[in-house]
């Protein structure tokens, strides 16, 4: 998986006048938290982290703190309920000899035959997927050929697994990537399966409504 360098200061001093003077900078706090490690308090210009937030890949990120190294993964961020300013984001720091959960994009490939050939609509369920895994086997993406895919297939986490075989993956029922029937192509068919479709004071249209008219005209010429 790719990686991201990111220069950072450790933190001295905490409590909430601290991070006000940090923000003031427009730098934002973070914390980096591990399993049976100490937490590590350090803070950056909020540019350093765009590339990491406002994208829809996912990385690795090597935190330089104060010249230590630390592979990490952007675990939550906290953003200002009015502005979306970003307050504070947690980092995991990760042991290279432990498998993690980490979100990996998805990304479909070809042109699924029930979208050109059938008229269905193709529906992406999942942008990314979680899995766990060793650092090292971890790929930038997830590439999904739908090629095959008619209308009413779809691919489900739990099909993935065969495929890549060094990820676990977390929630296997969950739909990936299926083609649907489009609204119109289910209307029409509502129509077809149907001889009359119910008008909103309940009268029935369609074929009944026609035979009735039909019989209102009969008898409006039988009275002349």
């Amino acid at each position: 998986m790719k990686t991201i360098d990111i220069k950072v200061i450790e933190r001295k001093t905490l409590g909430k006048k601290a991070t006000k003077a940090i923000r003031k900078q427009l730098h934002i706090p973070c914390v980096m938290y591990g399993h049976k490690s100490e937490n590590i308090h350090f803070h950056a210009h909020k540019n350093d982290f765009r590339h990491i937030i406002y994208t829809p890949n996912s990385y690795i990120i090597n935190l330089d703190i104060d010249g230590k190294q630390h592979l990490a993964k952007m675990q939550s961020i906290d953003f200002h309920p009015v502005t979306d300013e970003i307050l504070h984001i947690d980092f995991y720091k990760i042991d290279p000899k432990k498998a993690f959960k980490m979100q990996i994009p998805i990304v479909t490939v070809g042109a699924a035959k029930g979208v050109l050939n059938e008229g269905g609509v193709l529906s992406t369920s999942r942008r990314k997927v979680f899995v766990k895994a060793l650092v090292d086997v971890l790929p930038d993406q997830l590439e999904i050929d739908i090629t095959d895919l008619s209308i009413g297939d779809a691919i489900r986490i739990s099909d993935l697994q065969e495929k890549f075989k060094n990820l676990e993956f977390l929630d296997p029922q969950s739909v990936v990537v299926s083609v649907n029937v489009t609204r119109l192509a289910k209307a029409l068919d509502d129509l077809e399966e149907g001889d009359f479709v119910a008008g909103e004071d309940g009268a029935t249209e369609g074929a009944d409504a026609t035979d009735a008219a039909e019989g209102d005209t009969k008898e409006e010429k039988t009275d002349d």
